[in-house]
């Protein structure tokens, strides 16, 4: 391999390290801010210049297993493959102007997340104004 392929290899693996971190894409543990319990993995995905987050698999910790009191189509769905974030679009150094179901009540919420670091994402859940919501860290599965 030539010197110069090699040095176009280095700056493209570079260049998708700094982004990746930059990003909120990727597999996520959450953690009930409440209990502390693992409760599942959620893949973050871009669709459509917005990023979607789905379950992908759910942990002992998980509350449910159904979306039974969720709106529209996603009432009785299995979380497993569920949208349960969606919309969520760039804004000056985080993503906000989503919304993000609880699978436990149903209830819809506004969202805002914020990597706190490369490895833990803030993802904030609100009615009306951010005052009035709760937050919850997730982290980054490797």
């Amino acid at each position: 391999m030539s010197m110069k392929y090699l040095l176009t290899f280095l700056l493209n693996a570079i260049s998708l390290s700094i982004f990746c971190q930059n990003s909120p894409a990727g597999i996520w543990k959450t953690v009930d801010d409440q209990s502390g319990k693992e409760k599942s993995y959620v893949e973050i995905y871009m669709k459509n210049d917005s990023y979607f987050a789905k379950v992908v698999k759910l942990l002992p910790g998980a509350t449910t297993q159904i979306c039974n009191d969720c709106p529209g189509d996603k009432k009785g769905k299995n979380l497993v493959g569920l949208d349960i974030m969606w919309n969520m679009s760039k804004y000056k150094n985080y993503w906000s102007n989503g919304q993000i179901v609880d699978p436990k009540n149903g209830k819809v919420y506004s969202c805002s997340m914020w990597l706190k670091s490369p490895e833990e994402l803030e993802v904030r859940g609100y009615f009306g104004i951010s005052l009035l919501g709760r937050t919850q860290s997730w982290y980054r599965v490797k």
